[in-house]
C-alpha cells in the first residue's frame, strides 16, 4: 500500500542535524527537479524584491523571516520529514507514539507531497522551508504544472501493484493523477461532517485531523490491504462510517468519511 499525505504549513521552526543533501533523499529520480526548485526558491527568497517575493510565496510583511530562512536552505540544519511537518493532520497522525513495527510501516508506506521536493518519505533529512504548491518560481513556473510533468513516471512506480491511498488535498492531488490502469487501485477520502441526519457539510481543518487519525488507526491495526476493495473494507473494521461514491471508468474510487464530531 500507498499512502500520499499533503505537507503541512506549520513547520518545525529549525532542523537538528546535518545539512540538506538531495542526493540522500528518496526517490532519487527526483534530483535534478529538486535542485532546479531550490535553487530557483532561494534566488527568488535572497532577492531585494522581498514585497514580490512575499507575494510570489503567500507571505504576509510580517513573515519576511521566512525568506531569510529560504535563502539559506542549501546549508541549513535538517530533520527528518516526520519531524519537519507538524500541522494538524501530522499531530494526530501522531509518529512520536506510534510502536515500532507501525512506525517502520509508516516509513515504508507513506509519501508526503511538496511544492519543492516533490514527495519525499518521512525519513528524509529536510530543513524547514516555506514552498507551497501554488507558489510560482522565476525559471520553473507554476509548481503544480512543473511537478505534474515530473512526478507521473515516479509515483506511478512507487505505487507498485498494491492500492493506494490518497489523502493530498486538491492543489497537490493535481501534481498526479494515477493513470487509468491505476485508478481503480486509488481510494481518495473526502470528510464530512454530520451535524444533524441529513445535514452535512465538508470540512476543511478538522478533515486533516480525520485523516492523520485515519492513518494511525490503519497503522496501528496493522493493516496490509492487496486491494482497494479491502482498503476500503480495513477503513470500516476499523469502525470508520464509510460511504462509497458511483465508480466511475478510469477514476479514483472516491469514499466519504461520515463524522459526527470534530
Amino acid at each position: 500500500m500507498l499512502i500520499l499525505l499533503p505537507p503541512s504549513e506549520g513547520k518545525a521552526d529549525a532542523g537538528t542535524g546535518r545539512r540538506l543533501d538531495l542526493t540522500r533523499l528518496s526517490l532519487p529520480e527526483l534530483t535534478p527537479a529538486r535542485e532546479e526548485v531550490l535553487g530557483a526558491l532561494m534566488t527568488l527568497s535572497a532577492t531585494g524584491r522581498s514585497d514580490a517575493a512575499l507575494a510570489a510565496l503567500g507571505l504576509t510583511a510580517g513573515q519576511r523571516g521566512e525568506l531569510a530562512r529560504n535563502a539559506r536552505l542549501d546549508r541549513a540544519a535538517t530533520a527528518p520529514a516526520g519531524q519537519v511537518y507538524t500541522g494538524v493532520l501530522y499531530e494526530a497522525l501522531g509518529l512520536a507514539t506510534l510502536p515500532p513495527g507501525a512506525l517502520r510501516t509508516a516509513r515504508r508506506t507513506v509519501l508526503v507531497s511538496s511544492g519543492l521536493w516533490g514527495a519525499v518519505r518521512l525519513t528524509d533529512r529536510i530543513p524547514p522551508y516555506r514552498c507551497p504548491i501554488g507558489a510560482r518560481l522565476p525559471g520553473v513556473g507554476a509548481l503544480s504544472a512543473y511537478w505534474r510533468r515530473v512526478l507521473s513516471p515516479v509515483l506511478t512506480a512507487a505505487a507498485g501493484g498494491g492500492p493506494v491511498l490518497d489523502l493530498r488535498s486538491a492543489a497537490y492531488a493535481a501534481t498526479w493523477t494515477p493513470p487509468a490502469e491505476l485508478a481503480g487501485r486509488t481510494v481518495t477520502v473526502r470528510v464530512l461532517h454530520e451535524r444533524r441526519p441529513g445535514e452535512r457539510t465538508v470540512v476543511s481543518h478538522f478533515n486533516k485531523a480525520t485523516k492523520g487519525r485515519l492513518v494511525r488507526d490503519l497503522l496501528l491495526a496493522g493493516a496490509r490491504p492487496r486491494t482497494a476493495t479491502a482498503l476500503v473494507g480495513a477503513l470500516r473494521d476499523l469502525k470508520y462510517p464509510v460511504e462509497e461514491q458511483p465508480v466511475m471508468a478510469g477514476r479514483p474510487r472516491q469514499i466519504d468519511v461520515v463524522v459526527t464530531e470534530l
